[in-house]
């Protein structure tokens, strides 16, 4: 299904809470990494592999302004601190525990070259950097590269200076097995910081905001953290949603989601499913024992149950009556929402295969 504007969900939301229809919940899961590796792969070396002359052609600086109340906009493009990349990618790579021992090696390989060139790491360098470093294979930076765009406005409806610093990082991580001609993969990710500042002057605000030789440090530490979701399994926070009304066993289990008491919950939920006839009413308890499995960790069970949700939303909100180029995403709340948690459940069911391989070093226990 197409993925809405978030801001229809936020209003759909609304309408659900201004009736007190429906209650919010936090959830954390283990969703699995892009790459897999052998279980025998237990040492990494995290290595620096940026030239000190990176071959990178920076574009020249942007100054168009493109709001009218804007006084100015300037775009420019950096180079990164790689050993402070290398150290904070290592940091976070060791603070997740999967490997066994992580080893940090922020020197420059490339600080003796004279001029830009490739930077990938031979097979002999390979060969001796895991024999030296005493690892089964290799995780390099290889380049970084930032784009900063500042922004000074007026906002006179206000009367202030509002400046902000958006900053887009782009880190390129090679991994390397000895052993192997080329590398295992390359991972090209990006992110970005954001700051903003307030003040009656323009210079206030200037003086608030990074300049560049913060705003590269701590984008270069910020870097460190971005190819690691791909690279391990990663928790991931989502919000969910159950019904609280309908009927008094609706009522009476909402009572025990608070309690913590589930299992207790779900009897009520089933009761309240098999009891009435209502499309609604069995829509809404289908819907809460979808999300009462997902809490057991049944993700293909709580599939099940979301899409006998969706199944009843669609009857409710007369899906196929409607042409596609007429819906109304806010007229058809129902559907769209047991939609959206069966989106979130494919989701997690397509990487349990994926996931359970890449955490069996543990046994599976996660």
């Amino acid at each position: 299904m197409t993925k809405y504007p978030y801001i229809l969900f936020v209003l759909l939301l609304v309408s659900f809470s201004s009736c007190q229809t429906v209650e919010q919940l936090s959830i954390d899961y283990m969703l699995p990494a892009e790459i897999s590796f052998p279980n025998e792969l237990k040492r990494v070396a995290i290595v620096n592999n940026v030239s000190a002359t990176p071959d990178n052609t920076l574009p020249p600086k942007e100054n168009k302004i493109k709001d009218k109340n804007e006084l100015s906009r300037a775009v420019s493009y950096h180079d990164g601190q790689p050993v402070l990349t290398t150290e904070a990618l290592a940091k976070a790579i060791a603070e997740q525990n999967y490997f066994n021992e992580v080893v940090i090696c922020d020197s420059a390989l490339r600080a003796r070259d004279f001029r830009p060139r490739e930077s990938t790491l031979s097979q002999e360098e390979v060969r001796t950097l895991t024999q030296t470093l005493g690892v089964d294979f290799i995780i390099s930076l290889e380049n970084l590269q930032m784009k900063s765009t500042r922004v000074f406005s007026y906002i006179p409806e206000w009367n202030t200076y509002y400046g902000t610093l958006d900053t887009k990082i782009y880190p390129t991580v090679k991994i390397y097995l000895p052993g192997r001609k080329s590398p295992m993969v390359t991972i090209n990710s990006n992110d970005s910081i954001f700051w903003e500042e307030y003040g009656n002057t323009e210079a206030f605000v200037r003086s608030r905001l990074p300049d560049d030789k913060q705003m590269i440090r701590e984008s270069s530490e910020f870097a460190g953290s971005i190819p690691v979701s791909k690279i391990l399994p990663y928790w991931k926070t989502a919000y969910r949603y159950y019904f609280i009304s309908g009927s008094v066993a609706m009522r009476d289990a909402a009572v025990y989601v608070k309690e913590n008491e589930w299992d207790k919950a779900s009897k009520l939920w089933e009761q309240a499913f098999e009891a009435t006839k209502n499309d609604k009413k069995k829509m809404r308890a289908a819907f809460n024992l979808a999300l009462y499995h997902e809490m057991k960790d049944s993700v293909e069970e709580a599939e099940k149950w979301a899409i006998k949700a969706q199944e009843f939303a669609r009857k409710i909100d007369k899906i196929d009556s409607l042409k596609s180029s007429d819906i109304d995403f806010s007229r058809i709340p129902n559907y769209y929402l047991t939609s959206l948690y069966v989106n979130e459940l494919k989701e997690r069911a397509e990487g349990l295969g994926k996931l359970k391989g890449q955490m069996s070093r543990f046994n599976d226990d996660f």
